[in-house]
């Protein structure tokens, strides 16, 4: 069995309920903290070496709040922390970060703003200043938004990009048609990776199973290849649906039929080269 993997997407949090207020009431089982002495058990049960911390709340604040974690435990490899990425002082902020050694690169929760965001110059102007300081950028949206997402990465060849959570497919409905289109070409983008991750919280919470699955992540297979793609497990989000052992088992079940170096690529080496973090 290999141990050589890593949690490429997951989050921390002090729970607050005005910070936190997407985390509703059908939400309950979240409503509380979690914090690396939650996770770093999970972790070594399923034989992850380290994970990848990612922004939940958008402040600066959120970004040393993660950095803060990260330096406190090893085990966290690397942090997606927020700036203001629409401030035309935006390089500031990034030269301001630059000497945090585990800061990896940024996300902004597009799947929350209006049509149109990530065209908007402010916009872009910030994703072109991620570039000289090495920066990642993570895409946050739903199905809906990926042809914006298309647009965006068009414009930035080299910007290296990962879509977090398979940009959220209508699991409840198998409705993929245009999804399966957009990932399509999304893919055809070389500096563009992909989590596998957030599927479950798609899915109908309580009787989803991997066959509901397993057409996207067919679709993403087939796109993105074991070349570009990673596993997350969206922790503790993931808990509303399933506990952390199931996602994974979900896509190691689903991956088991892949060449022993491929499955290393999707566990550990597509995330450590993303990320370029130490092991």
């Amino acid at each position: 069995m290999m141990h050589k993997r890593i949690d490429s997407h997951q989050h921390f949090w002090k729970f607050d309920p005005v910070k936190h207020s997407w985390i509703d009431d059908s939400m309950h089982k979240i409503r509380k903290d979690f914090l690396p002495g939650d996770l770093e058990p999970l972790l070594m049960e399923n034989l992850f070496s380290g994970c990848i911390a990612v922004q939940a709340d958008q402040t600066e604040d959120e970004t040393k709040f993660l950095l803060a974690l990260a330096e406190e435990n090893n085990f966290i490899k690397g942090v997606v922390g927020w700036v203001n990425l629409l401030d035309e002082k935006v390089s500031e902020r990034l030269t301001y970060f630059s000497t945090e050694k585990k800061l990896k690169g940024f996300r902004h929760v597009v799947q929350g703003e209006a049509a149109g965001f990530m065209l908007r110059e402010d916009f872009r102007r910030g994703i072109a200043a991620l570039k000289q300081f090495g920066y990642t950028y993570d895409i946050l949206v739903f199905h809906h938004q990926l042809p914006d997402a298309i647009t965006l990465v068009n414009h930035f060849p080299c910007q290296p990009f990962v879509l977090d959570h398979i940009a959220k497919p209508d699991f409840k409905t198998g409705n993929i048609k245009k999804w399966k289109a957009d990932i399509k070409e999304l893919a055809k983008e070389e500096n563009v990776f992909c989590k596998v991750s957030g599927m479950v919280t798609e899915a109908h919470w309580d009787s989803w199973t991997a066959d509901d699955l397993k057409p996207c992540l067919d679709v993403v297979f087939e796109n993105f290849t074991a070349e570009r793609l990673m596993f997350g497990s969206d922790w503790p989000v993931c808990n509303v649906a399933a506990s952390y052992s199931n996602v994974v088992s979900t896509v190691q079940d689903y991956i088991a039929q892949l060449p022993a170096k491929e499955q290393e690529l999707v566990w550990f080496k597509n995330a450590q080269a993303f990320y370029n973090f130490e092991v």
